[in-house]
C-alpha cells in the first residue's frame, strides 16, 4: 500500500511550529507558577506551625537511640530464654489485642451501618430536597471532622473507663468518613435502573433497594473492609485515654520506660495490621473483581 504525504509550506509550517512552541512554553510557565505557590504555601504553613528545623536536627538522634534502647537483647546462644523474656507477658497482650480488635469490628459495624443508611440522604441524584441533604452532609462532616481521640475523651468521661467509650467514639468517626464514601460512590451510579424502578410505581425505598444497591454494594464493602483496617490502628491508642485495648498498657510501659515491652506490644500491633491487611485486601479484589489478587 502506498502513502503519500503533503508537506505543508514552509509558512504555514513555522506558524503552527510557533503556535506550539507558545503552547508548551505557557504549560511550563502554569507549572512552574503552580510549584512556586506550592512551595510559598508549604512555607507559610511550616512558618506558622513553627517548625523549626535546627531542633527537628538535634532531636533526631535521640529518636534513634530510643528506638535502639526498646529493641532486646537478643543472644543467639540464649534465644530461646531471651525471647521468652521478651514476650513475658504474651497472654495478657493478646488479650488486650483481642479486645481492641473487637472494638475496631464493633464500632466499624455500627458506623458502616449508619452511614450507609444515611448516605443515601447525601446523594444528590437520589435526594432532591437540598435543605435535608445539606443537613445529612453537615451531620457527616461533624462526625468525622471531630478526632476519635476526641469523641473517646468525652465518652470516658460521661462513661467511665472501659471499651464502651473506644467502640462509640470509632464508631461515630466512621459514620462521618464511610457516609461521605458511600454517598460519593451512590452519586456516580447509572441512574437508567433507577428510572426503570420508578416508571414501574416503585417508591423511594424499592428505587434503592432493587436500582441502586446492587450497584453500589462492592464498593461498600471494600470500603467498610478498609476502615476497618484503619479502626484497628485507630483503636490500638484508645487505651491512651481508657477507652479500652492495648494501648493502655503501651502507654504505662513507655512511661516507665520498660523498652522490652514497648517493642514487645509495638511489634504485635505491626503484625495484626499487617495480617489484616492482607485479608481484607485479598477480599477487596476479589468483590471489585480485580485480576491478579494475592
Amino acid at each position: 500500500m502506498t502513502s503519500h504525504l503533503h508537506r505543508l509550506p514552509d509558512q504555514q509550517t513555522a506558524a503552527l511550529l510557533g503556535q506550539y512552541g507558545a503552547a508548551v512554553a505557557a504549560k511550563r510557565r502554569r507549572a512552574v507558577v503552580f510549584a512556586l505557590a506550592v512551595a510559598v504555601a508549604a512555607a507559610l504553613a511550616a512558618w506558622g506551625g513553627e517548625v523549626d528545623l535546627r531542633k527537628f536536627a538535634e532531636g533526631l538522634p535521640r529518636f534513634w537511640s530510643y528506638l535502639y534502647d526498646i529493641l532486646p537483647k537478643l543472644r543467639p546462644s540464649h534465644f530461646s530464654a531471651d525471647f521468652t523474656e521478651w514476650f513475658w507477658n504474651l497472654d495478657g497482650w493478646l488479650r488486650l489485642l483481642a479486645e481492641t480488635l473487637l472494638v475496631a469490628y464493633v464500632g466499624t459495624f455500627l458506623g458502616a451501618t449508619i452511614g450507609f443508611a444515611l448516605c443515601f440522604f447525601a446523594s444528590a441524584n437520589l435526594m432532591k430536597n437540598a435543605l435535608a441533604r445539606g443537613l445529612v452532609r453537615r451531620l457527616l462532616e461533624f462526625c468525622r471532622t471531630v478526632p476519635e481521640i476526641v469523641f473517646a475523651l468525652l465518652f470516658v468521661y460521661a462513661l467511665g473507663l472501659g471499651p464502651v467509650p473506644g467502640v462509640l467514639a470509632i464508631a461515630i468517626h466512621t459514620v462521618g468518613a464511610l457516609g461521605k464514601q458511600f454517598a460519593e460512590v451512590v452519586e456516580n451510579i447509572d441512574m437508567n435502573p433507577v428510572e426503570g424502578v420508578r416508571a414501574t410505581g416503585g417508591s423511594w425505598v424499592e428505587q434503592i433497594r432493587f436500582a441502586v444497591v446492587p450497584q453500589v454494594l462492592s464498593n461498600v464493602v471494600s470500603y467498610t473492609l478498609l476502615r476497618f483496617e484503619i479502626n484497628v490502628r485507630g483503636a490500638s491508642v484508645m487505651g491512651f485515654v481508657g477507652a479500652g485495648g492495648i494501648g493502655k498498657e503501651l502507654l504505662s510501659s513507655i512511661r516507665q520506660f520498660y523498652y522490652s515491652d514497648v517493642s514487645a506490644i509495638l511489634l504485635m500491633i505491626i503484625a495484626t495490621v499487617v495480617v489484616i491487611d492482607l485479608l481484607t485486601e485479598r477480599l477487596r479484589h476479589r468483590l471489585l473483581g480485580i485480576e491478579g489478587h494475592r
